[in-house]
């Protein structure tokens, strides 16, 4: 694919702009497409985590191998390039925020949370610190002009599109980001990386939780928070007490898998009780809920009422948004209702409306209260 001339909105020809580079294949194009268009790029990857770890490790970003990978992109596009030690703050804001949230029985969602307080809060200064007329990303977003400002909107690649992650971004600071991989597929933005030669071209993604990259993060909370892995009960929503668990921190709201507590049906995790350690079980028919609340929700739709505002909602990055109503809209957070019942709405999740595309808002979720189930007599009929 011949690389495209991009253009930033809002940034005149030939500013300098910074470029968050991860040493991954969708930053580096990016930054390749940034430098080929006029704009004067500078290259920063942030150190995340101990890269002496990390070194060599599949599936992770912003450490060891990623950080050289960078700055062998860099050093091909001829731009400057700088790797900043960010490893205490992403050590506090993020993996600090990961730990404690599985041990108060929720579910983190760590690359939320280093958008919110690295990327877009700390690095965007940096950018501004180096006087560049704006941030760039790899994210698969769009960012359009709209009546009242930039508006944020999936990314064309529907497969691709990470505005979920971005829900946190204000209206401030996304007026300072571009996101020109938007209007690119996946396949297309490998192709013109390998049109362009970047020695990441065929660059393997990252899957897992960077700073977690064998997917076990009992290890990390078994030395941050070892309370999240004192064993306690898995309870049937019946009062029967089926098995014991080992730990708290192993298990997600929504989860079937590795209960270890054979009663003849399919079980599912409903509540967590961190207090008592408690894992609260059953089946699928009793995962449902009818409406959810959040904590303090970042707005990016347009002012006015929002008071029983229809939106499409996804409270989880791998499932579909689904109709659903904002009942309530304050300081506090928002009351959501969907159209139908949902099944698996996890505390500590994030929420995120949209209008078709644009992405209006978004906050964590507190709490999703289950439907009440049927008369016994008619339960087995429901799972």
């Amino acid at each position: 694919m011949h690389p495209p001339v991009i253009r930033l909105p809002g940034v005149e020809p030939h500013a300098r702009v910074v470029v968050a580079m991860s040493g991954g294949v969708d930053s580096s194009v990016a930054a390749a497409l940034c430098a080929r268009s006029g704009y004067e790029v500078v290259g920063v990857t942030l150190q995340l985590y101990d890269h002496g770890a990390a070194r060599g490790g599949r599936g992770t970003c912003c450490a060891g191998q990623d950080i050289y990978d960078a700055r062998r992109v860099a050093d091909h596009l001829g731009i400057a390039h700088y790797v900043l030690d960010f490893e205490e703050r992403f050590r506090r804001e993020v993996i600090a925020d990961f730990a404690d949230t599985y041990a108060r029985g929720r579910t983190p969602v760590p690359c939320v949370r280093c958008n919110e307080r690295i990327k877009f809060r700390d690095l965007l200064q940096v950018a501004r610190d180096f006087g560049a007329s704006a941030l760039v990303t790899g994210h698969y977003a769009r960012r359009l002009e709209g009546t009242h400002g930039p508006e944020l909107h999936r990314a064309r690649d529907a497969k691709k599109d990470q505005s979920w992650f971005l829900f946190p971004i204000t209206p401030a600071q996304l007026a300072f980001c571009h996101f020109p991989l938007g209007e690119l597929t996946k396949a297309e933005t490998r192709a013109i990386a390998s049109a362009l030669g970047l020695p990441v071209a065929d660059k393997a993604e990252s899957q897992d939780i960077c700073f977690v990259p064998d997917g076990d993060h009992a290890q990390l909370l078994a030395r941050l928070r070892p309370e999240a892995l004192l064993a306690g009960d898995i309870v049937h929503l019946d009062g029967r007490r089926l098995a014991r668990h080992a730990g708290i921190g192993r298990y997600t709201v929504g989860q079937r898998r590795g209960l270890a507590a054979a009663t003849g049906e399919r079980l599912y995790v409903l509540e967590i009780d961190a207090a008592r350690h408690r894992i609260l079980v059953g089946p699928r028919a009793a995962t449902y809920c009818r409406e959810l609340v959040t904590g303090p929700v970042n707005w990016l739709g347009p002012p006015g009422s929002v008071a029983d505002l229809p939106v499409m909602v996804q409270h989880r990055y791998n499932q579909p948004a689904v109709p659903g109503r904002i009942l309530r809209l304050d300081a506090t957070g928002a009351r959501v209702m969907f159209e139908t019942p949902e099944s698996g709405v996890a505390p500590g999740q994030a929420c995120v409306f949209y209008a078709g595309d644009r992405l209006l808002g978004g906050g964590f979720i507190d709490s999703a209260p289950r439907l009440s189930l049927p008369a016994p007599e008619t339960t087995a009929a429901v799972v």
